[in-house]
């Protein structure tokens, strides 16, 4: 799949673990309320793992493929070529972009960067996209380093990077047009939309506050 810019607006990550309800009803919620990306990230205390995450995958893949959204998954580079995703999510820790990009037969490769030196290197490596933060203070994620606020997406911009930037991290409904403001094409978010008592509705006010950034 060939990623749009477009696409990154309102990126929705979220595995088992972060849903009060059923993941598939919380992903239905949201692609109903008008997410444009979705990230398949079983992590954490009670996750999946084996043939029961790839199950799990394979029925969120279908919903996404239905509503014609990216199907990403996280980290798990043999998953997402088992089951065809769209792309896969890479932190630091992972291997070079480009060697996931042969892996996963032309699809999306986005790449967790906190440092210009990383951005650059995740450029030259191949990437589709960057994500980067944590933006703000986030209970979701324990092992992000210190908050960031919005100054590499700003850097990133004032030295003419224009690949797609994607911010995450404590990044809520009144929040996140700042982050739209400093230079990121959209914003992930986790609990925001995941542990919404309405998540269509969430969805749709996230996507607005976006959209009335740009």
């Amino acid at each position: 799949m060939l990623m749009k810019r477009e696409q990154l607006a309102v990126y929705f990550i979220a595995g088992t673990p972060n849903c009060k309800r059923s993941i598939e009803e919380t992903l239905q919620a949201a692609i109903d309320g008008g997410i444009t990306m979705f990230q398949f990230r079983e992590k954490g205390k009670d996750a999946l793992a084996g043939s029961a995450k790839k199950e799990q995958a394979v029925r969120l893949q279908a919903l996404c493929r239905e509503a014609n959204i990216p199907f990403i998954v996280n980290d798990d580079i043999e998953l997402a070529v088992e089951i065809g995703a769209d792309g896969v999510h890479i932190g630091q820790e992972d291997e070079a972009a480009s060697s996931v990009r042969g892996k996963i037969n032309g699809g999306i490769v986005g790449v967790s960067v906190h440092t210009m030196d990383e951005a650059k290197k995740a450029i030259a490596d191949g990437a589709d996209y960057v994500g980067t933060g944590p933006i703000y203070q986030t209970g979701t994620k324990t092992d992000t380093g210190p908050v960031a606020g919005t100054a590499l997406i700003k850097t990133m911009r004032a030295q003419n990077l224009t690949i797609p930037i994607v911010g995450i991290g404590g990044i809520t409904i009144d929040n996140a047009a700042p982050v739209i403001a400093a230079g990121a094409d959209g914003v992930s978010v986790i609990s925001t939309i995941s542990l919404a008592d309405d998540v269509k509705q969430a969805a749709v006010e996230l996507k607005a506050a976006v959209e009335g950034s740009n």
